[in-house]
């Protein structure tokens, strides 16, 4: 039996204890078509485990009659090949960690626009929509590069220029898209709009004002817009840019959650696809249970009632704080120290790690006795209660297939703000001394050693990518496995780098802890594990 939706209701479905939709599907698809409120771009993982489930329980409870239109900037094969065919529908599959996978069938995205010129019907669907007076939101999960205008040389991306230059109608580049959208309800008498990001990343909310005000700003010096326009982006009465913190990790789909799907369901043409655009999707979501979604409650053509579905509505500071306990000090710290000693070591899944008792004192260490020390704590969340969680529910799961390598994707970006903010805490405290700080640095060593390219067996390895590597092998290429001598003297110059570390390492006393922990992981075959059982 296929996903479809004459097929959700069928006694298959219900012998399984599959949870499906509590609603009427075309009804509340109707609904969206007369006066939609919501439409998402970002059609892909979190956002049909996590976003589109939101959405469903407020359906489920009654507290919403309308549903979310998914809109695709990018891979236009996740609608034709993942959204089409399974008439919207997604099959959200929970990995517990006793091993059990519950079921739910989440039905609340109810419509689909590709956005791009060649595709002229949906755009004008989407011209249409962003003039309805019963529209809300804009949300977003399209990662932090969606937001950016430039290259790594700071230079504008070809696209956006073009967009500049050819003014409002055609746009290209999602963020002038969005300008395009915002120019249309101006032209409409000045419709209010939410524009929300719920991608992971800081103060997401000011990067999307900032991009749609340069393009804005860029149309206005052209004549293309007018001074009023500005203002009106400007207006929080009007438009809203709330932040936002979100936090679950939803991994690329497992073949062999598939397969389970397929024996023990009987669902058929469920296995993941990887685009040509190298998306990895799956008429599935695989994903761990805990989520979290903190959003500012500045919504001024109002919003669904997102607190009755788990979500906490709070005001700008209160994100801030909850972004940075998360991102600082609670969660991504502890990951990506894994990331490097996990690629170091040969693990292949962040679960493998979590059965090794040296690497979960390491974490454990770091995040209660250096981390806990200076978190910021949002209230809302109890940061002690947050890292117990992900200690000793979320990492450990051994069906969440992440991969330390997936998580070492682009450190050099993480670097300053995992570790970079718990370090200046240190450095501006009166009470703590930053070079009592240990297992920091021996992450940021490891790091280090894993940048050589050779795991502790003394065997090559690929790297993950990172936008920095040329100049970071660069700044190491006097640094060898087998020779622990050549690190002295040639590491300084990098650790003085405030913009990989956050603070300059050698003023601020760390540098020689740190060279002491690379060079002892460069004795040879073993030495790894060997350090890092000695600071742990």
């Amino acid at each position: 039996m296929k996903l479809s939706l004459s097929n959700i209701n069928s006694e298959q479905f219900k012998s399984n204890s599959i949870k499906v939709p509590e609603f009427s599907i075309p009804e509340i698809l109707e609904n969206t078509k007369a006066n939609p409120t919501w439409i998402h771009f970002g059609a892909g993982n979190i956002f049909r485990g996590f976003i589109g489930r939101v959405a469903q329980e407020l359906l489920n409870k009654g507290l919403s009659k309308t549903g979310i239109i998914a809109a695709e900037t990018f891979d236009y094969e996740i609608i034709e090949r993942i959204y089409a065919p399974y008439d919207n529908l997604t099959l959200m599959a929970d990995l517990n960690p006793s091993g059990d996978i519950s079921y739910e069938v989440i039905g609340s995205i109810v419509d689909t626009i590709k956005v791009g010129n060649m595709y002229e019907e949906d755009m004008n669907r989407l011209w249409n929509i962003s003039v309805a007076p019963s529209l809300q939101m804009l949300s977003f999960t399209i990662t932090e590069k969606g937001y950016t205008l430039t290259n790594i040389s700071g230079n504008l991306l070809p696209v956006v220029e073009e967009d500049i230059n050819n003014g409002p109608d055609c746009p290209k580049h999602t963020m002038s898209i969005i300008t395009s959208m915002l120019l249309k309800r101006f032209n409409s008498g000045k419709l209010p709009l939410a524009v929300v990001s719920m991608d992971n990343c800081s103060h997401n909310g000011d990067k999307i004002k900032s991009s749609v005000l340069f393009i804005a700003n860029e149309w206005l010096n052209r004549g293309f817009v007018t001074a009023d326009f500005i203002d009106y982006i400007n207006d929080e009465t009007k438009i809203s840019f709330p932040w936002s913190m979100i936090d679950k990790i939803t991994p690329r789909p497992d073949s062999s959650i598939a397969d389970k799907i397929a024996s023990n369901l009987d669902i058929e043409d469920m296995e993941p696809i990887t685009t040509s655009k190298g998306t990895f999707i799956a008429p599935f979501v695989n994903a761990e249970i805990p989520q979290y979604l903190v959003i500012e409650d500045k919504f001024p053509n109002g919003r669904p009632s997102f607190e009755k579905a788990g979500i906490y509505m709070t005001n700008r500071d209160t994100v801030d704080k909850s972004e940075r306990m998360k991102v600082t000090t609670c969660l991504n710290p502890l990951h990506t120290s894994l990331a490097v000693f996990g690629c170091l070591l040969g693990y292949t899944k962040i679960s493998d790690e979590m059965a090794n008792p040296m690497l979960v004192k390491l974490i454990t260490d770091m995040g209660y006795n250096e981390g806990l020390k200076v978190v910021t704590d949002p209230v809302i969340l109890n940061p002690r209660d947050f890292i117990n969680e992900v200690i000793t529910e979320r990492l450990p799961n051994p069906f969440i297939p992440d991969a330390p390598q997936r998580i070492a994707t682009d450190t050099s970006l993480k670097m300053p703000i995992r570790f970079g903010e718990t370090i200046k805490s240190y450095i501006a405290s009166s009470e703590l001394d930053v070079t009592s700080l240990t297992l920091i640095p021996l992450t940021i060593a490891g790091w280090l050693r894993y940048l050589t390219g050779i795991d502790d067996n003394g065997n090559p390895f690929e790297l993950s990518s990172d936008p920095l590597m040329p100049e970071l092998k660069s700044e190491l290429s006097n640094v060898r496995f087998g020779e622990p001598s050549s690190v002295k003297g040639n590491i300084n110059g990098l650790l003085m780098n405030k913009s990989i570390f956050g603070a300059d390492l050698v003023e601020c006393g760390l540098s020689s802890k740190i060279e002491d922990m690379l060079a002892s992981m460069l004795t040879g075959s073993g030495a790894v594990k060997e350090t890092i059982a000695k600071y742990v």
